[in-house]
């Protein structure tokens, strides 16, 4: 350990505590056992086997109430790491369980096993047809796969709420389907081909023209039995015809049988029978969809009824209105959604009876988005709806933003809901589907059932499908809670099938929780034909066992998770994962959510066993360090949870009193540090980056790689100085130059001025004129003491740049324009918590704003002079959360003729001086953007946050600079 490493101690929970009856045990703070890891290891390399225990805990939770540690967890890269695992699970007599997202909610995603990670290497997709076709990697989101659709004017048809965190192979194996997806639109209906793995190992492509012949020959047994069940079930009129009424429904609940009676050879009905197979059948590899219209034009509304009843009873005048989308809302969802970022806060006060309808229409054209508005508005003047709060206007609208606002909420419900639960409860998500004429009927009935079980349980759902959900609120560590739940899940199941003839997994598929009653929807017949699916194409039993058929009548209260209470900051995760795809950190360590698993583990345990200072000495490095502490999963929670300033608060734990004063010094002698890294970057430029890389790793390893930063050669020379001069009289704002920009320069070689003088430049041609304090020196947005959790020095810092803020701006009568956007986000919201009451008076009068919003206000006023053909942008966390990332691409847009935004543009993990203390953050964060940089060439490499372009100058080898300086390039007078 080097000398000023942090303690691991230092993270120890203070909380008093006793340890949890499904607490990790001892025993197995090793980890993987040594011949199981040491097998997998010589058959795949000791890269792709993931051993420690907090390895296994991370992975042991997901967005389901249940939890199960698994053995091990392999990493697989290729088809042939998979089909090794599996034929090593077959000769070893082992179980294997696949997991990409983690997104589902019944329990899939996890075993007590071999787990695989299918997320990890699994991106990518090739846009076929002009879009109207996709083959996408399974371990590709859906929402990724979306935004490079709807350049083509495409989409996927399946769209669960969970789209930005989703896998596609997730959806195929769930048959999840969504908002509008139905029973026509999800992935048995679009998906055109797949590529699998069977639990033999054996890939079956089931485009290749020769497939069925591969397969026989590969698969005799395999073949026959398939044909065998589809001739027994097509000889059985009665078994074919309730089969096909089963469908006429959303159904994920055990197999395809249809899939017998679509398809005539071995191939076309495995086709079938792995969607919706949920990881027990076989590995989805690859998958080949058709694609839907994307329909720009929308028409929506929000409209309150008195009560869920009423509202159900209105879906189906918009089903035959033609609405694409009707999603059903009660009282208890939309007052948990108040807490959702941009939903109005009056939704807290509706009274609990209300429920309300998200109807939406969608057009391709102006005739038929006409249409629609006629249709919506002949069936509004027939409801009877109420207005209980000031916000609800009950009307249709075409405006994008209020329309996002609306779906955000119904996608937050899950989450929002999750965060009002009490104390030490998980969630328990069920899902199921009735005849759409009989909604309101069920919607009653589910009422009764809750009210007599004692649960006040929200509800929301797909109407227009006939498609309900409902949270339940769980306390896994009570016996009589577990006891009430499965008391309610045999009346309901009984309900939902007697009464309604119903699905009991619309969308969300059968997993742990339906198993056992799989028969009581389906009958022993059908039953008997899904046993016999699963031993024909898994004989052994190897995958997922427990996840679709089990024969234990209480399988689903077995794995039910505690969830003891952490620091308030992250206590409110239900660990659905909508975090995951953002984080920086993702593919190197851990994400938010197993940051936020990991501690919930360490207060399960007692203090001092084994386990809990195996998780402690790991945690350090795992959670805190490489957390970049960008608040990017923020953006991407529903409900707004912060876990990087969960890190950020364990960085302030770990630090001594003195390391806080010597923090605060610095704080106070900017300016000398300041000019003495200005001098070190000119030295080093007579040094070979071999020199200076040997000799900062040296000093890393001895002091602190926490505190030592790393060189890397995308390190630029000094900043220019002096700053230049301009004048306060004429000036329409101040131009506040951040510190990284008057310690770095712009890429090495970019032609033309230093940024400074670049904005002073632009802002005088376009008639706004900016004046740069002459006393800049020793100042800073704090974000330097803040994202390290120094907190005295954060303190000195924020309180002194609002004071000389105040100053510079003529106590706030001018705006103040930043020029990096991670100094915007410090300046004008990060240091309010840490201001005096003096000063946060000040800080209100400011106006703050960033210079990619200033750039987009200059452009009425310019001309561009010489246009880019092509320009590429990297958004930086910080314009996501001040919202500007629309004002970077219309800067780009104004002087480039062709604008491109990668998919995968997200945080870089640079996060100031991160990436140089811990350049694998930077690498891993950027490897999937940077491949898709690197497949196109640009004219520009542009974003607004020098730091951020370090990174990516790292990261791709490309020049990034300041959109401002680019905009200052191509807007110069020719003559």
């Amino acid at each position: 350990m080097a000398l000023l490493d942090p303690k691991p101690g230092m993270l120890r929970p203070r909380q008093h505590r006793s340890p949890a009856a499904d607490r990790v045990p001892d025993e197995r703070a090793p980890g993987t056992p040594e011949a199981l890891r040491t097998d997998l290891v010589r058959l795949l390399g000791p890269d792709k086997v993931l051993h420690t225990l907090s390895d296994l805990v991370k992975y042991a939770s997901d967005a389901s109430p249940y939890r199960f540690v698994p053995q091990v967890v392999v990493i697989a890269e290729h088809v042939e790491d998979i089909a090794a695992v599996l034929r090593y699970a077959r000769d070893h007599r082992r179980a294997v369980v696949f997991r990409a997202a983690g997104t589902s909610l019944n329990g899939q995603a996890q075993g007590t096993d071999i787990l695989v990670d299918v997320r990890r290497h699994w991106t990518g997709f090739d846009i076929l047809d002009d879009g109207l076709k996709a083959r996408i990697g399974p371990g590709t989101t859906l929402g990724r796969a979306n935004v490079a659709l709807s350049r083509y004017g495409r989409l996927m048809g399946p769209d669960p709420a969970s789209s930005r965190a989703c896998t596609v192979g997730g959806v195929v194996a769930n048959n999840a389907s969504g908002m509008t997806a139905g029973v026509t639109r999800n992935s048995y209906r679009l998906l055109s081909s797949l590529t699998l793995v069977l639990p033999s190992g054996t890939v079956v492509d089931t485009a290749a023209p020769d497939a069925d012949e591969r397969l026989r020959t590969a698969e005799p047994d395999l073949c026959s039995g398939l044909l065998a069940i589809k001739a027994d079930i097509e000889a059985d009129d009665a078994l074919v015809a309730r089969i096909r009424a089963k469908y006429e429904l959303k159904n994920t609940n055990g197999y395809r049988l249809d899939a017998f009676l679509d398809g005539s050879t071995p191939v076309e009905i495995l086709r079938g029978l792995m969607v919706g197979s949920q990881g027990t059948l076989g590995f989805i590899a690859e998958t080949v969809f058709r694609t839907v219209s994307l329909d720009r034009l929308t028409h929506t509304a929000l409209l309150f009824f008195p009560d869920l009843t009423a509202a159900a009873a209105a879906v189906p005048q918009f089903n035959d209105a033609g609405a694409r989308a009707v999603e059903i809302m009660d009282g208890n969802t939309l007052r948990a959604c108040a807490s959702v970022d941009g939903v109005p806060a009056d939704w807290a006060e509706l009274p609990r009876e209300t429920a309300a309808l998200l109807v939406e229409f969608r057009a391709p054209d102006a005739s038929t988005h006409e249409a629609n508005r006629r249709a919506a508005a002949d069936v509004l003047a027939r409801l009877t709806l109420v207005a209980p709060v000031a916000s609800v206007t009950n009307r249709f609208i075409d405006d994008p933003a209020t329309i996002g606002m609306y779906w955000h909420a119904r996608e937050a419900f899950m989450t929002a809901v999750g965060k009002a639960r009490p104390a030490g409860s998980s969630l328990i998500t069920e899902d199921f589907a009735v005849p759409p004429t009989r909604l309101a009927e069920a919607c009653e009935a589910l009422a009764d059932l809750q009210r007599r079980h004692g649960y006040d349980a929200a509800v929301a759902g797909h109407a227009a499908h006939g498609n309900l959900h409902f949270l339940l609120a769980l306390d896994a560590s009570s016996p009589d809670d577990v006891q009430r739940y499965a008391d309610f899940m045999d009346e309901f199941c009984t309900m939902v099938v007697s009464r309604f003839d119903g699905s009991l997994k619309a969308e969300h598929a059968t997993g742990r929780n339906m198993a056992p009653f799989l028969e009581t929807e389906w009958g022993s017949r059908a039953t008997e034909l899904m046993w016999r699916i699963k031993n024909t194409l898994d004989p052994q039993g190897v995958l997922a066992p427990g996840v679709v058929l089990t024969r234990d009548p209480t399988a689903h209260l077995w794995g039910l998770k505690t969830i003891p209470a952490i620091e308030p900051v992250a206590d409110a995760c239900i660990e659905c994962g909508f975090c995951e795809p953002v984080c920086p950190s993702r593919d190197l360590t851990t994400t938010p959510r197993q940051r936020i698993v990991l501690r919930r583990e360490m207060l399960r345990q007692s203090d001092g066993s084994a386990a809990l200072d195996n998780l402690l000495e790991s945690y350090g490095y795992d959670a805190v360090d490489t957390c970049a502490g960008d608040a990017t999963c923020k953006t991407a929670c529903p409900v707004g949870i912060d876990t990087g300033a969960f890190m950020k608060a364990f960085r302030h734990q770990r630090h001594s009193e003195r390391e806080e004063r010597n923090a605060a010094r610095l704080a106070r002698r900017f300016s000398l540090a300041e000019t003495s890294v200005r001098a070190a970057l000119g030295a080093a430029d007579h040094i070979s980056d071999g020199v200076l890389g040997r000799v900062t790793s040296a000093i890393r390893t001895a002091i602190s790689p926490n505190l030592v930063p790393e060189w890397i050669p995308a390190v630029p020379s000094p900043a220019r100085t002096p700053l230049p001069a301009t004048e306060r009289g004429t000036a329409v704002a101040v131009y506040y130059v951040a510190c990284v920009n008057r310690i770095f320069a712009g890429p090495d070689g970019a032609p033309g001025l230093s940024l400074p003088e670049a904005v002073a430049t632009v802002s005088r041609r376009a008639g706004r004129p900016v004046w740069i304090p002459p006393d800049l020196a020793g100042s800073c947005c704090a974000t330097i003491w803040h994202s390290k959790g120094y907190e005295t020095g954060n303190t000195v810092m924020a309180n002194r740049i609002v004071e000389r803020a105040w100053e510079w701006t003529d106590e706030g009568r001018l705006p103040l324009i930043v020029d990096a956007s991670s100094c915007t986000l410090g300046i004008g919201q990060e240091v309010i918590p840490y201001l005096t009451r003096e000063n946060l008076r000040k800080h209100q009068a400011l106006t703050v704003v960033d210079s990619v919003a200033w750039a987009a206000e200059l452009l009425p006023h310019l001309e561009v002079t010489d246009p880019l053909d092509s320009v590429v942008l990297h958004p930086t966390c910080s314009m996501r959360h001040l919202r500007d990332v629309e004002q970077l691409q219309t800067v780009a847009e104004f002087m480039a003729r062709d604008v491109d935004v990668p998919v995968y543009a997200e945080c870089c993990g640079f996060a100031g001086d991160r990436g140089l203390l811990h350049r694998e953050l930077t690498e891993a964060a950027t490897a999937h953007e940077a491949a898709e940089v690197a497949t196109g060439r640009f004219d520009a490499y542009l974003s607004a946050n020098r730091t951020c372009e370090i990174g990516m100058e790292h990261a791709t080898g490309r020049p990034y600079q300041s959109v401002l300086l680019a905009l200052e390039r191509a807007t110069r007078p020719t003559d």
